[in-house]
C-alpha cells in the first residue's frame, strides 16, 4: 500500500509542479489579480508557446487522475480481486 501512495504522490508532485510553472508563465498576466493560474491564456506567439499552453491542461489532468488512480482505483481493484478469489474458494 505504501508503494501506491508514493507513486501517486510522485505523480501529483511532479505533474503539479510542471503545471504550476507553465500556468505561472502563461496564465498570470499580473501578480496583483485574484485569478492567477486560471486566467485566460493569451494568443501563442510561437510553436513552443502553443505546445506549452496545450501541455498546461495535460499536466493538470495527469496530476489529478494519476494520484486518484494510485490512491483509489488500484487499491479498490485489488480488494475486488481479493474478494472474488475468496468467494470462489469458499464455494
Amino acid at each position: 500500500m505504501a508503494d501506491e501512495f508514493i507513486k501517486g504522490f510522485g505523480i501529483l508532485s511532479g505533474a503539479g509542479l510542471v503545471w504550476m510553472t507553465l500556468a505561472g508563465w502563461y496564465q498570470t498576466p499580473d501578480f496583483y489579480i485574484t485569478n492567477q493560474l486560471i486566467a485566460p491564456v493569451a494568443e501563442p506567439e510561437t510553436v513552443f508557446d502553443a505546445i506549452a499552453i496545450f501541455m498546461i491542461d495535460i499536466f493538470l489532468w495527469t496530476a489529478i487522475l494519476g494520484a486518484l488512480a494510485f490512491w483509489i482505483l488500484i487499491p479498490v481493484g485489488r480488494e475486488l480481486v481479493r474478494s472474488v478469489e475468496e468467494r470462489q474458494e469458499s464455494s
